[in-house]
């Protein structure tokens, strides 16, 4: 089997083109192949193939693999490789994911993609949908007890979970201690995405996240968007900022009048192999 492996902002993914291979469990394969020690190494495993309703058909599986319903990054290194790869000519394209179906225009220079916008859609803030057990229509700066301690989340989802936390500092906060807590909570019925935020300014964050079934990971994108829109429910930034993560850095921006979030950034490939 034919392999590229590619990262959006260090959220790396071994990706293979559904196209020209054939995959017959690719749940086993993810957690094979995700292993950083006798594997390629990843956070996961992204197929590509063909979509009755798009241009292309993504499907992620976490490290574990559990199959995820939308991945930010992930999506932005399909472009990046239909692309590259002479799938497509076209600068702007659609990709079905669980998550429904996104739209992408990619910038390209010297023949090649270089940053990729996603529309993400709409984020969804009803508990039952995102979900996550709560009264009310929203969850906004509610208390919810971890690993010992009070603290306050707000819930989102862009296709898939999400809970962001407002931290003081960020790169001393420890995740591997708090991040499992989270995402195993009882409060989420599916798991979630745990992001754990510094605000900086008010367009300007810091972000570290533990992911559903990957553990901590260097960006997230959904999660990003998550992020930002939390931010903006609880009052803390404008509607477009710079997050930086771990492996790099997004912009995100919510348009009020669409109700759509937006997010801008990189693609890279790494390389190529064949898994026997």
């Amino acid at each position: 089997m034919k392999f590229t492996k590619m990262h959006g902002c260090g959220n790396d993914y071994v990706y293979v083109n559904l196209f020209e291979e054939t995959i017959t469990d690719p749940e086993k394969l993810a957690i094979a192949v995700s292993d950083r020690h006798f594997g390629i190494g990843s956070d996961g495993l992204i197929t590509i193939g063909p979509s009755d309703v798009a241009d292309f058909r993504m499907r992620i599986y976490n490290a574990d693999g559990s199959e995820a319903e939308m991945c930010g990054n992930g999506i932005r290194c399909v472009a990046k490789y239909v692309y590259d790869h002479g799938l497509t000519d076209q600068k702007e394209i659609s990709v079905e994911s669980g998550a429904g179906i996104k739209y992408l225009k990619l910038t390209v220079e010297d023949g090649v993609v270089t940053l990729v916008r996603v529309d993400m859609g709409e984020p969804i803030l009803t508990p039952a949908e995102i979900p996550v057990k709560a009264d009310g229509d929203k969850v906004v700066d509610e208390p919810i007890e971890v690993g010992g301690r009070l603290w306050k989340m707000t819930c989102v989802s862009m296709g898939n979970p999400h809970a962001v936390v407002f931290v003081d500092d960020v790169a001393n906060f420890e995740i591997e201690k708090y991040g499992p807590e989270f995402e195993r909570h009882p409060r989420f019925p599916k798991r979630t995405n745990t992001e754990f935020v510094q605000i900086i300014s008010r367009t300007e964050a810091s972000m570290r996240v533990w992911e559903r079934g990957s553990n901590e990971t260097w960006a997230c994108g959904t999660g990003t968007c998550a992020t930002v829109v939390a931010s903006i429910l609880n009052g803390l930034t404008d509607d477009t900022v710079l997050v930086h993560l771990r492996g790099g850095d997004l912009t995100i921006t919510y348009d009020r009048k669409t109700n759509h979030v937006f997010m801008t950034g990189p693609a890279t490939e790494v390389f190529t192999g064949e898994w026997k």
